[in-house]
């Protein structure tokens, strides 16, 4: 799977284990981004990471920032972005079963290495459910990017 990851200055120190992770896993990684603990702002890096998925470079992209709900919050700005804050497997799991997210957003502060990457992994072996009740509420989703770019 092709993985865009980007984060701002607070999810730094996360990037590179999960890099190096999805690597290993075999993965195409791009990275998005400063690549420094330098202060940045984590709607510039939201507008590269989903640009990528958007155009259809990265099948899905992982946010990285203090608590992932900036990152989550700037995603979903972006028509045709999905975004999840998941602290749990359960919903990294079931964000893409059910509502086809196709971006991970963690919160560096708030889970450690260790269970960054059991999320990634859950988050990446998901599938979106053929259900029909399922794949409704996303066209309905879709239509609401329509609305944001073509008005109500």
């Amino acid at each position: 799977m092709r993985i865009a990851v980007g984060g701002d200055h607070a999810g730094f120190a996360l990037q590179e284990p999960v890099v190096r992770a999805l690597e290993a896993w075999g993965h195409e990684v791009r990275r998005y981004g400063p690549g420094t603990p330098e202060p940045v702002d984590f709607p510039d890096v939201a507008r590269e990471v989903c640009g990528a998925v958007i155009r259809g470079e990265a099948d899905r992209a992982i946010m990285l920032c203090g608590t992932g709900v900036g990152a989550s919050i700037a995603a979903n700005k972006i028509p045709g972005i999905r975004a999840a804050v998941c602290h749990d497997l359960y919903s990294a799991h079931q964000c893409v079963e059910h509502d086809d997210v196709n971006v991970l957003c963690l919160g560096a502060q708030i889970v450690g290495e260790f269970m960054a990457l059991e999320l990634i992994r859950t988050y990446l072996a998901a599938e979106f459910s053929t259900g029909e009740e399922f794949r409704r509420r996303v066209a309905k989703l879709v239509q609401m990017d329509r609305w944001r770019t073509e008005g109500v």
